[in-house]
């Protein structure tokens, strides 16, 4: 897929991509890139506190950001109910991307555009929703163009997946859910 083609090179020179994934259009960048990861916060006027998501092709993508104990216990992904968990991080995690939270938001996405950026890039991608913090999310790609198509360094073509907004959050040990997804 040449786009992934494209958001790989983009990431990897320390950019910010705009990308569809199951239900929203999200901002990324490589999880390891603080200047980049600030940009975005800055782009949501996010508070760093609130940490990030990381999307990964497959639970593998995973094993140098997450505590060994989680390894191999991340369930299957639903492409219909897109679920995020927090897990224990590994020490190597950079604080703005946890936040104030103990835990790491990660997902193995089930957008197929999504899954090919991270796969391009070898490795999770950081992804929050397209949105002003507090604000709608962008849903398609006029709304992504308009409120962020100058902002970031690439917008990956595509749609959005059939899930009506963010994915649910839960926590993996306990199964609590933290935010209630929409299908």
């Amino acid at each position: 897929m040449m786009a992934a083609r494209r958001a790989s090179d983009v990431l990897l020179g320390g950019g910010v991509i705009a990308y569809p994934t199951e239900g929203v259009f999200g901002l990324g960048c490589l999880p390891d890139d603080i200047d980049a990861i600030t940009r975005i916060l800055a782009l949501k006027q996010r508070s760093p506190r609130k940490g990030l998501i990381l999307i990964a092709a497959y639970a593998e993508q995973f094993d140098a950001w997450i505590d060994p104990s989680v390894r191999g216990a991340l369930p299957d992904p639903d492409p219909r109910q897109p679920v995020t968990w927090i897990v224990r991080p590994a020490a190597r995690v950079p604080a703005i991307v946890t936040g104030d939270n103990p835990g790491l938001a990660i997902r193995i996405t089930t957008s197929p555009i999504a899954a090919a950026v991270c796969e391009a890039v070898e490795m999770p991608v950081v992804s929050t929703s397209a949105n002003i913090a507090g604000r709608p999310v962008a849903r398609n790609a006029f709304i992504l163009r308009r409120s962020f198509g100058h902002l970031v360094d690439y917008v990956v073509p595509g749609e959005c997946g059939p899930a009506s907004g963010p994915s649910e959050i839960r926590e993996l040990e306990t199964g609590r859910v933290l935010r209630p997804g929409r299908a």
